[in-house]
């Protein structure tokens, strides 16, 4: 069963930086597109950043220019680099992955706290 593992959250202050990063296992395919998303308590999960295995990336409208979204050229390995952290990107932020045919996965999420 594929497996999506998320590390790298924890507590930071007001315009600090955290590296997140997302593994794949029991993964015998290259996902199509791995990114991640965002989700506070009794909100919609929100998007963050995608990457293609072509390597064109999206990024939602509130991370643009301080969030970078990276991928291993081999394997199924992610990273986020979130600079310039503020209150608002406090959240639970998880990992996902799809394949070509519509198969989609989701990790348990990492907490990011952003304290002011």
């Amino acid at each position: 069963q594929v497996q999506l593992v998320e590390s790298g959250g924890g507590l930071v202050q007001t315009g600090g930086s955290l590296t997140l990063s997302c593994v794949a296992s029991r993964v015998p395919f290259r996902f199509n597109v791995m990114g991640w998303y965002r989700q506070i308590p009794g909100e919609e999960r929100e998007l963050v950043a995608f990457m293609t295995s072509n390597g064109q990336t999206t990024y939602g409208d509130s991370v643009k220019g301080r969030f970078t979204i990276s991928r291993e050229n081999t394997g199924n390995k992610i990273y986020l680099r979130m600079n310039i952290l503020q209150p608002d990107d406090t959240a639970l932020y998880y990992c996902n992955a799809a394949t070509s045919y519509g198969a989609e996965y989701w990790g348990q999420g990492t907490q990011v706290t952003v304290s002011s």
